[in-house]
């Protein structure tokens, strides 16, 4: 899918960002050690593969394909493109596994459940709005409500069988802190920051759910403003970020920029941190120029949230926030070992055919 629906498929359970030419090309190695068992049998031209009988169809795998490549002006070699497309079609095949199973477990989204999506999806548009998004994108109605579907299903089915199984304990948290206890003792003060910015390179691709991208220096400054007046008008910080910021690290995390030592702030940023020095825990700067790292040249312009300043020394560990940082910390690691080990169960009890890829080695060994 295209930036403006990227929410639809942001949980997926093996989801591949998109990767180097270089990296991707490392896969085509790869695929030449795959069996050659099982190449000459019979299966329509348009499947690729199936997962316990259930096809994945040609245009499924092209589509996610050309999500991947994007507006990129490389082109890849034709080997790279195949080992690109094996990653692509990994991970529909991975995804057909989970949502297969959710099945199993009657936890397949809703129709109810997919509706109050698209609508909180649709809200900040009109109808006719909506409809030129799903036209520029080259997407129908449908392919929109499938994405929905099974990021809601995989959702489910992940809290279920992962999520709702961890526990985090009062001894594991005095454990980890008295283990990493280093870690807490600040040796200067630091600034939890966020930000929302807007750029005037026309080049630089959309980032935030609503796919919003200022493309000159006159859009980006309405832009902004138009944003700084919603702030002043009491929306979140976090929201607005999410929805219109095009920084492409923070943007997805609500704009949350993490903490920044008060030395490197002063010596990176002076003016930036003239400014945030003023402010108190919640409070918002006023439009400031973005200055690009290399060249510190303004490339846009920005607006910096405090959402705390965190004075040096030792972090007692009856401080609610390191408790919930290390409760975090230690919740969100068990989470992602216990979804590699389980995908890899699913994964080992599914029966799957990979016909594209018995192809290319029938291919290449000719």
């Amino acid at each position: 899918m295209t930036n403006w629906l990227t929410e639809a498929k942001a949980n997926s359970p093996s989801r591949f960002s998109a990767r180097t030419l270089h990296s991707v090309a490392l896969l085509t190695a790869a695929a030449a050690l795959l069996p050659i068992a099982g190449c000459n049998r019979g299966h329509s031209a348009d499947v690729v593969a199936t997962v316990n009988g259930k096809a994945i169809m040609h245009t499924e795998m092209d589509k996610a394909y050309q999500g991947q490549l994007g507006e990129s002006q490389q082109q890849p070699s034709p080997e790279q493109a195949d080992a690109l497309r094996l990653s692509v079609l990994r991970n529909l095949i991975d995804e057909e596994i989970v949502e297969q199973r959710a099945a199993k477990m009657n936890l397949t989204a809703t129709n109810e459940e997919v509706d109050a999506k698209l609508a909180e999806m649709k809200a900040p548009y009109t109808e006719e709005q909506f409809q030129e998004k799903l036209k520029a994108s080259n997407h129908a109605l449908d392919d929109v409500k499938h994405d929905i579907r099974r990021s809601l299903t995989i959702n489910k089915l992940l809290t279920k069988e992962i999520d709702s199984k961890i526990t985090v304990t009062d001894i594991d948290v005095t454990s980890y802190y008295n283990k990493h206890k280093a870690e807490f003792n600040l040796i200067e003060t630091q600034y939890h920051l966020a930000q929302i910015q807007v750029t005037a390179v026309p080049s630089q691709q959309p980032v935030n759910l609503q796919g919003s991208k200022a493309t000159n220096d006159v859009e980006a400054k309405k832009k902004i403003q138009a944003l700084k007046s919603r702030l002043d008008s009491g929306e979140d910080f976090g929201s607005l970020a999410a929805n219109f910021s095009e920084d492409p690290e923070a943007a997805s995390s609500g704009g949350d920029l993490g903490f920044v030592p008060e030395s490197r702030l002063h010596a990176d940023h002076p003016a930036i941190f003239t400014e945030i020095s003023k402010l108190k825990a919640g409070q918002v700067t006023e439009i400031l120029p973005l200055i690009d790292g290399q060249t510190k040249k303004p490339i846009g312009y920005a607006i910096y949230k405090l959402i705390s300043r965190e004075p040096a020394g030792q972090r007692d560990l009856n401080d609610p926030r390191v408790q919930q940082a290390i409760r975090q910390q230690l919740r969100d690691g068990r989470s992602q070992l216990l979804k590699a080990a389980y995908f890899e169960m699913l994964r080992d009890q599914s029966k799957v055919e990979n016909f594209f890829a018995e192809q290319i080695f029938k291919n290449a060994a000719h």
